[in-house]
């Protein structure tokens, strides 16, 4: 149609309507007329006015009911997913029942189709894909999941389920909420903590990494053979086994025996050991003055092997039978230790100074795997103060937040101030003899703040400030 033939249809339309409604005007005037002149001259007028009143009443009823029923009996309106359901409305069975994390890891075919076969086989039976992470490798791609199961959902049915969509070589095990980190954040967090502190990168290797065996070999033996391997500097990665050089010289050894590692892991792992060997030997700088019963003022902070000199003169300073206690075996041999135990590689070290700048003590907490030894020295003039046990608490808080299982320390029966200081930790102990050693271990989570500790010695910050 024209739009000339549609504007003469829209004006016969406008006339049409006008004509209508001018008749129906005339209409009303004449039916108002009539029953006007039948209400003022007829005998039975106020009957009528009172009937019309009564039918309008009768009529607005009608109309209220007929509203009502309609607006209970309506359909519910569409749910166009635009809109959050009423809070009111009950929530789906699959939503109030309890859920669990799982980390899982599988290799499939590296075909088009078949991640999603595998994941159409999670969604039947109620998993959710939380993160995916795929490792391409030459004989197919390695896909490393976080899901949320249904609590009902038994570790074996999902790796069956997982086997029945074509995965192949699966690891599950359980995750947390720290898992849910998407792992470009997760790298940048580890690299922020390894960049600040040159003991940071064991932890942040196994926590990139899971469960695993992180070993740092010196270059040379206390008794000067040498004992690293020579590795290539690109690193070298096998299936189960990846190796590195260490920045002190030495080499860096990684093993998982329960997974093998993946390219796309080795790249991540070089990254943050090349970025540790590029900023060197770094300690934070933070001092805690501490004042004594007595009235003296001690500071605690990070030690490394800057303090070596320090280190050995307090060794002229301790006893013989307090340098053995400590070390276990021919006090000629102290001297040697101090450079392994004073290299942030392989722990973290406490120093205790004076207010003169006299280094008194020593406390160290040593990786190995899973579990962490902790180790004191006090020199004799300042033992029975406080300072073992202030160091130890310390150490102890400093595995809890790493992550650490256990904490042991090997010592003699006969040292009982090592002894007291860890039952002063308040901690479940557990004691072993071994060759006649004293071997005792604590678990480091929920280390509580002891209030004596806090009464004997008062906390300072750097500027003096308590």
């Amino acid at each position: 149609m024209t739009q000339t033939s549609s504007a003469r249809s829209t004006r016969r339309h406008h006339w049409r309507r006008d004509v209508v409604e001018l008749a129906a005007l005339f209409t009303a005037v004449a039916v108002a007329d009539a029953a006007a002149n039948t209400v003022a001259h007829g005998p039975s007028g106020p009957i009528l006015l009172c009937a019309a009143a009564v039918a309008l009443l009768a009529t607005a009823a009608f109309h209220v009911w007929w509203s009502r029923r309609y607006e209970k009996n309506a359909p519910p309106p569409i749910d166009t997913g635009a809109t959050a359901p009423s809070p009111a409305a009950p929530a789906p069975a699959a939503g109030r029942q309890e859920t669990v994390l799982w980390r899982m890891r599988t290799t499939v075919r590296d075909e088009p189709g078949s991640l999603a076969t595998l994941c159409t086989a999670l969604a039947a039976r109620q998993v959710d894909i939380l993160s995916l992470q795929t490792h391409p490798l030459s004989e197919g791609t390695v896909d490393e999941f976080l899901l949320r199961a249904p609590g009902s959902l038994a570790p074996a049915e999902l790796t069956r389920t997982v086997a029945g969509a074509g995965g192949t070589h699966s690891w599950l095990e359980r995750a947390d909420a720290h898992d849910l980190v998407d792992a470009p954040t997760r790298m940048l967090g580890l690299a922020t903590r390894t960049a600040l502190d040159s003991a940071e990168l064991p932890l942040a290797l196994r926590q990139l990494l899971g469960r695993c065996t992180i070993r740092s070999v010196p270059a040379r033996s206390l008794t000067g053979q040498p004992l690293a391997e020579p590795v290539p500097a690109e690193g070298v990665l096998e299936e189960h086994v990846m190796k590195f050089r260490d920045p002190s010289g030495g080499s860096l050894t990684i093993e998982r025996p329960q997974l093998p590692f993946t390219p796309t892991e080795f790249a991540r792992v070089r990254a943050l050991v090349e970025l540790d060997a590029r900023l060197g030997q770094r300690v934070p700088p933070r001092r805690d003055v501490l004042t004594l019963p007595e009235g003296d003022e001690i500071t605690v902070r990070r030690a490394d092997t800057s303090d070596l000199a320090a280190a050995r003169e307090m060794h002229d300073r301790c006893s013989p039978q307090t340098l053995a206690l400590r070390y276990h075996g021919p006090v000629g041999d102290a001297d040697r230790y101090l450079g392994h135990l004073l290299s942030p590689r392989f722990g973290r070290t406490l120093a205790v100074e004076t207010a003169s700048g006299r280094l008194v003590a020593l406390g160290h907490l040593l990786w190995d795997g899973d579990e962490t030894e902790v180790a004191l020295l006090v020199e004799d003039a300042w033992q029975q103060r406080g300072i073992g046990a202030e160091l130890l608490r310390r150490l102890v808080t400093m595995a809890a937040e790493t992550g650490c299982a256990s904490v042991y320390a090997i010592t003699q029966a006969s040292n009982t101030g090592m002894v007291a200081a860890m039952r002063g930790l308040g901690l479940p102990l557990d004691y072993q003899i071994e060759e006649g050693t004293l071997v005792i271990t604590a678990r480091p989570a929920g280390v509580p703040v002891r209030q004596e500790s806090r009464e004997t010695l008062r906390v300072q910050d750097g500027t003096g400030r308590r």
